[in-house]
């Protein structure tokens, strides 16, 4: 596709509507027309592909609201999962000199590297699931690919200590399960994990339209910033297998749920068990599970 802009009459600049790396342009007088003497360099084209979940982020005030939702940053470095297109990055580069970029798309990191050639180590093609956390502290960003968003926030569960902030953007549903408050039907495993170690806030919603392809379903941007909470009082695996057991079968009560772990509850009277998983907040799975272990 190409566009023209007429500089006199007669005498038009030709260019091709495409992203450019760096566009020179040399100019010479030839009967009054200013001339291109050069093309400008094509970037890679990247395209979404659908057994990646891809839909790529285009409303430039929906990216510079999901990074200005970062918060204190105070020199951690900065993680963008699934950059894409570079929407996020844009910005991102600009305000965080300590910032790197994960994809497993080739043409994604292609087209990132080949876009900013002053950064090309900042984007690397590796898998965030695979990811070693470093020692320090991370705060990561970006629109998980929803196929895989809920691995990704078990990683970051995983990796909490070295964490301090996430604001991401998800399926709609995923975001309001996250979110969701004790006795309410989507309360579930991920409510409880990342709030044993994180305050969770909704912030907005997004719609299809903001996206390429749009999809199916709408989306909304979260933010999970670190509380108090260093470690647990037991092992985290544990209380991971121990939430993710009662809400397994979340119809029944907790003594019930729990069976399957072979736990010695037959001895233990807590008024608890006697609950479902839906009914206890946070911090009563914590206190239960400290009385399992």
């Amino acid at each position: 596709m190409y566009g023209h802009k007429q500089i006199e009459e007669g005498c038009f600049i030709v260019f091709e509507l495409w992203a450019v790396v760096e566009s020179f342009a040399t100019y010479s007088s030839q009967k009054g027309c200013v001339l291109i003497s050069n093309k400008p360099q094509k970037l890679v084209k990247v395209k979404p592909k659908k057994k990646l979940g891809q839909h790529f982020l285009t409303d430039a005030n929906i990216a510079l609201r999901i990074v200005e939702a970062l918060q204190e940053v105070d020199g951690s470095t900065v993680i963008e999962v699934g950059p894409g297109t570079g929407v996020l990055s844009q910005y991102l580069l600009n305000k965080y000199s300590q910032f790197l970029a994960f994809d497993i798309d080739d043409e994604s990191i292609a087209f990132l590297k080949q876009r900013y050639p002053h950064h090309q180590e900042k984007f690397r093609k590796e898998d965030f699931l695979s990811y070693q956390f470093p020692e320090g502290q991370v705060s990561i960003i970006g629109n998980f690919p929803y196929n895989i968003s809920s691995q990704l926030l078990f990683k970051i569960w995983e990796n909490h200590q070295c964490t301090s902030q996430v604001v991401c953007m998800l399926q709609k549903e995923v975001a309001q399960r996250i979110c969701a408050s004790p006795a309410n039907k989507q309360y579930g495993i991920l409510s409880v994990l990342l709030g044993a170690f994180f305050d969770i806030e909704y912030l907005f919603d997004v719609g299809p339209r903001a996206f390429d392809p749009p999809p199916k379903v709408d989306s909304a941007v979260i933010r999970l910033k670190r509380n108090e909470t260093k470690a647990l009082p037991f092992d985290q695996e544990f209380f991971k297998s121990v939430v993710k057991a009662g809400f397994g079968q979340r119809r029944k009560t907790l003594r019930n749920a729990l069976k399957p772990l072979n736990l010695p509850l037959a001895n233990l009277a807590d008024h608890m068990l006697i609950k479902r998983a839906e009914q206890l907040s946070v911090e009563d799975f914590i206190a239960l599970t400290r009385k399992l272990s």
